[in-house]
């Protein structure tokens, strides 16, 4: 584990041509992976300086704090880089449901494999 700086990890991340980053959140409790997001530099910045998750909506096309409408805000206990520097994790204290449609979780759709 390496501990950086906020400007040192802001500037260690590698975001994509249309200047974002796959964001993921994580339950900071359980380890469960509750949604994926996009990040721009500016989002990272404030989510960073707020301790509290803030997206970049690429629908809205504007900066976007997790739960200002529904309550259902996400409070940073960590935040980590992939090796690659093209990933962020966020690991979280959820209050409510990470997703839109109410359920804790957006990944509750699945398909088994038969091995």
């Amino acid at each position: 584990m390496t501990d950086m700086t906020q400007d040192d990890f802001i500037a260690a991340v590698s975001f994509n041509a249309d200047g974002l980053v796959p964001a993921i959140a994580q339950d900071a409790e359980d380890g469960r992976v509750l949604m994926l997001a996009w990040m721009n530099a500016e989002s990272l910045k404030r989510t960073l300086a707020e301790g509290r998750a803030v997206y970049w909506s690429r629908s809205r096309q504007a900066l976007w704090r997790k739960g200002d409408e529904s309550g259902h805000i996400q409070r940073l206990a960590e935040i980590w880089l992939d090796c690659d520097g093209d990933t962020v994790l966020m690991k979280v204290h959820q209050t409510g449901p990470a997703c839109h449609t109410g359920t804790p979780t957006c990944f509750f759709r699945t398909t088994r494999h038969a091995l």
